[in-house]
């Protein structure tokens, strides 16, 4: 489980063919991944992988080719800067919102505009996950937890202060450009117990 909440970024060191998938090393030393336990999940750019082969420089993980076809990793280039976040221990803070990790579609950037020192950016998202996204409600963009401004059909738009723009990769994206988009956990069970009572 994790927050939304970055804390720091990789940069992709070395990607391999394995089992179908992917392996892939990622350099991330001001993260101190030599102090996690193999095994420990960290959210990659959203998505939660599970942490190989850790050393002081960084660690490895196994992508595959589910994760490869349905998330933005399957375009990731070596030395690619990318959001990673530690899996929350007891008594940890929670200061965005319940992250999964588990990435529900792509989002496509359709503009990024100033407001004053922020920048407001809107996504375009595919119309089956459309409903789950709700004015002042939480989403996660690439593993950023962020609050929506505004919802307009398939489309929504969000706020990123200048902290949010200058530290996570957000602050790269372009128009065109896909991001993970995993909707709000609560959003999601909620929309099944509906179906399980014939209510949607």
């Amino acid at each position: 489980m994790f927050t939304g909440i970055v804390q720091g970024t990789g940069t992709v060191a070395h990607i391999e063919p394995a089992d179908q998938g992917v392996r892939m090393r990622i350099r991330c030393p001001d993260l101190k991944p030599n102090e996690w336990a193999e095994g420990d999940s960290v959210s990659v750019a959203g998505c939660c992988l599970t942490a190989l082969a850790l050393n002081a420089e960084g660690f490895s993980a196994d992508l595959s080719g589910e994760t490869l076809a349905r998330t933005s990793l399957g375009k990731l280039q070596l030395d690619d800067r990318i959001n990673l976040e530690p899996a929350l221990a007891v008594g940890d803070r929670l200061g965005g919102h319940l992250v999964t990790g588990h990435v529900d579609g792509l989002a496509d950037v359709t503009a990024v505009e100033p407001a004053g020192e922020s920048r407001v950016l809107r996504f375009r998202v595919p119309q089956d996950l459309a409903r789950f996204v709700a004015e002042k409600g939480s989403v996660t963009l690439d593993g950023v937890s962020l609050t929506v401004n505004t919802v307009a059909i398939n489309e929504f738009e969000v706020n990123l202060i200048p902290h949010t723009w200058q530290t996570t990769t957000l602050g790269q994206l372009v128009l065109g450009d896909r991001v993970n988009l995993e909707i709000d956990l609560l959003a999601r069970y909620l929309d099944r117990l509906l179906q399980q009572r014939g209510l949607t």
